[in-house]
């Protein structure tokens, strides 16, 4: 933890926090002493975050949140609040892969819906937090993204909805960046690698805890002039 924020216990709120990248931002940020919220979808399932409930009783905080309900998000905000007088650091993690898609298999509904959780859901997330992050230290939005929302790098089909849902990301999240860095708010977009993690696959080389240790170092390194970047998870930059 950098001096800046070391005097402090960082407040962090993370959505798709039951598993892979998000879970382990959690456990990582609890042992780096952070106050967590963390919210999934479903948290009477999330068996590890129950674990960790019993290691960090005090210092993490387990919410439901579905991304795309705004009532969801509104109850989340309010309990946040109920706790802490700000936020410094809000990964919005939360994301969904569609099955395998071509040009001949997309469905409208499907396609929305990848749209709906990746895209614009985490751009409505920040902004109802918008309050609490500009009452914290040094606060910062993490978009989690990927280097297939990267238009000059696409050089094959399928992955529509995917690669569509984060180059929509990274555009939202640098209009954002740009929009709230006036109020003191960091946001940039991030690339964790190719991850071994359930959405990321077995034959991916990097280990979700060597991920997330990168992510954490480059979050604690932002300055002003970061905002609306797109890096990787060890800091390099990932073109449009």
């Amino acid at each position: 933890m950098n001096s800046s924020t070391s005097h402090n216990k960082q407040r962090v709120f993370i959505t798709g926090a039951n598993r892979g990248i998000g879970f382990e931002i959690t456990r990582q940020c609890l042992a780096r002493g952070a106050h967590v919220f963390a919210s999934c979808r479903q948290p009477d399932r999330a068996v590890e975050l129950k674990e960790l409930k019993t290691e960090y009783a005090d210092m993490l905080s387990i919410l439901q949140l579905d991304v795309t309900n705004q009532a969801q998000i509104d109850a989340v905000v309010e309990a946040v609040q109920e706790e802490v007088s700000g936020l410094d650091i809000l990964f919005n993690n939360a994301g969904i892969s569609p099955p395998e898609e071509n040009s001949r298999l997309l469905e409208s509904s499907n396609v929305l819906s990848v749209l709906h959780v990746n895209s614009v859901a985490p751009i409505i997330v920040a902004q109802s937090f918008l309050g609490l992050l500009k009452a914290g230290e040094e606060p910062k939005i993490i978009n989690i993204s990927s280097q297939l929302g990267s238009i000059t790098r696409k050089s094959g089909g399928n992955g529509y909805s995917y690669s569509a849902s984060k180059a929509a990301l990274n555009m939202f999240s640098r209009i954002m960046a740009f929009d709230i860095l006036p109020e003191g708010v960091i946001t940039i977009v991030i690339h964790p690698g190719w991850v071994k993690t359930d959405m990321g696959g077995k034959s991916a080389h990097l280990t979700v805890s060597k991920s997330v240790r990168g992510i954490l170092q480059v979050t604690d390194k932002l300055k002003k002039q970061d905002a609306g970047r797109f890096l990787a998870w060890d800091g390099v930059e990932v073109p449009w």
